[in-house]
């Protein structure tokens, strides 16, 4: 699985983006997908992942309520709807893919298997 993320840019506190996340290949349906973020000179840190049907949604506490992740299996495509964005949602977003189709656990980088180049979401105060 190939996947390729946009739609960062600069926005402003209160503001709007959404993040797409391409792949390519057969199987985009079978695999729990989520979004990550990097902050400068901090870890990597879960956002937001998705299951493999749709219907099961986990959301870090810090974006619970503002953001929203959805996929289109007939597209290949998963979503990151973010809004009333913060100074503090500024960083590098990565999506990634998991064989764990289910993300009820999957909470953890190590648990994901192709990830995205990243995208940069910038917002000013």
């Amino acid at each position: 699985v190939q996947l390729q993320a946009s739609g960062g840019g600069l926005v402003q506190a209160g503001g709007s983006l959404r993040l797409s996340c391409a792949a390519s290949g057969r199987t985009f349906s079978t695999y729990g997908m989520g979004w990550f973020r990097q902050a400068p000179g901090k870890e990597r840190e879960f956002v937001a992942r998705i299951s493999w049907s749709g219907l099961n949604t986990y959301y870090a506490d810090s974006v619970e309520g503002r953001f929203t992740i959805s996929r289109d299996n007939a597209k290949n495509t998963v979503y990151l709807q973010m809004n009333s964005l913060k100074p503090e949602d500024t960083a590098v977003y990565y999506c990634a893919a998991t064989r764990q189709g289910n993300v009820r656990v999957a909470s953890t980088t190590t648990q994901y298997d192709y990830w995205g180049q990243g995208t940069q979401v910038t917002v000013s105060s």
